[in-house]
């Protein structure tokens, strides 16, 4: 039985700004296995990005963790320093951010940018740092290496550029890799390509992956678990089939509704989500997706819904679900 990786806890985190306190992560709890590909998914503002940076210690300023734990490999990440996250940051744990071009320091080669990590968090020589550096390009698909490390970020393609960051990620054969939307401004084929090479490298080196996307296709082909965000709280988890097949949420089942499909009617107009994401200022009361929600409730705008459990691996915070089961346990007389 493979062992927990990383487990959050009811992890709350706000960004203290002039106009208010906006809370980015309100009780966010996410588990994973080693081995696992998660997927975590929602609308922009959901909060999936923040959750990967609470993972990786770079919440910046005037962010700020109140709340809850964040356990990775035998570390408790919420009390670790600085200097203590750069041990395992780029180590243990790693990330390709959503844009490279932005994440690529554009004054030093990219040889430089991958013998930095190389250097930072093993004894290597040069010699040696040289040798995988040129081995890691070559892993992510990169021809030419030599030449290439010699180069400068605006001389590479957007493919290119993230192969490279994906090369800087597994220098050092990371436990964790965290992709933050790492397709978002490739064309289709250079996505599949890169999904492709994420998955082998998973394969090859026995790593986890989160694979932060509002992509539910990219979700649908690589991951095993998937976790639901809306408006910085989780409102659905569970296994990719339970997800697809089985869709609890309302906010689920807006996300599935609105996606094209191949097998779907001629002219079947996709289905929007209507309404508008919530003020995180003020955020409402009860279920944040209440007030774009067909199905909602008096109840749905006053209190947040505790999760029901369906199965082992699946749940969902939903009033709907709540009623569900009270009347079916009243039919059945309990």
């Amino acid at each position: 039985m493979s062992k927990t990786l990383l487990d959050i806890k009811n992890l709350r985190l706000s960004f203290f700004t002039p106009q208010g306190e906006v809370k980015a992560l309100n009780d966010v709890s996410v588990s994973m296995q080693e081995g696992d590909v998660l997927g975590i998914v929602g609308e922009s503002g959901s909060g999936k990005s923040v959750t990967a940076s609470s993972i990786m210690g770079l919440v910046s300023h005037p962010g700020r963790i109140i709340g809850g734990t964040i356990e990775f490999n035998g570390h408790r990440i919420h009390e670790m320093s600085e200097k203590e996250m750069r041990n395992i940051r780029g180590k243990e744990v790693s990330m390709i951010f959503q844009d490279p071009i932005t994440s690529l320091n554009p004054v030093y080669t990219i040889g430089n940018q991958i013998r930095e990590v190389i250097y930072l968090h093993t004894d290597l020589n040069k010699q040696q740092a040289y040798e995988r550096s040129v081995e890691l390009l070559k892993l992510v698909g990169i021809n030419e290496p030599e030449r290439r490390l010699k180069q400068y970020p605006h001389e590479l393609s957007g493919g290119m550029r993230q192969r490279v960051m994906i090369a800087i990620a597994l220098a050092c054969e990371p436990k964790l890799l965290i992709a933050d939307e790492p397709t978002t401004a490739l064309d289709v084929t250079i996505q599949a390509q890169i999904i492709e090479l994420m998955m082998e490298l998973k394969r090859k080196i026995n790593m986890s992956i989160i694979m932060i996307t509002h992509d539910l296709g990219i979700v649908a082909s690589m991951c095993n678990k998937i976790v639901v965000m809306y408006a910085g709280k989780v409102v659905e988890a569970g296994t990719t089939d339970e997800i697809f097949y089985n869709p609890k949420h309302e906010y689920t089942k807006g996300l599935l509704r609105s996606i094209p499909r191949i097998n779907s009617e001629k002219h079947e107009k996709l289905v929007p989500i209507d309404g508008t994401p919530v003020d995180m200022l003020n955020p409402p009361e009860g279920c944040p997706f209440a007030p774009r929600c067909e199905k909602c409730m008096k109840i749905c705008l006053r209190r947040m819904p505790e999760f029901t459990q369906i199965t082992s691996t699946h749940k969902s915070a939903c009033w709907l679900l709540q009623k569900e089961v009270f009347e079916q346990k009243r039919r059945e007389g309990k």
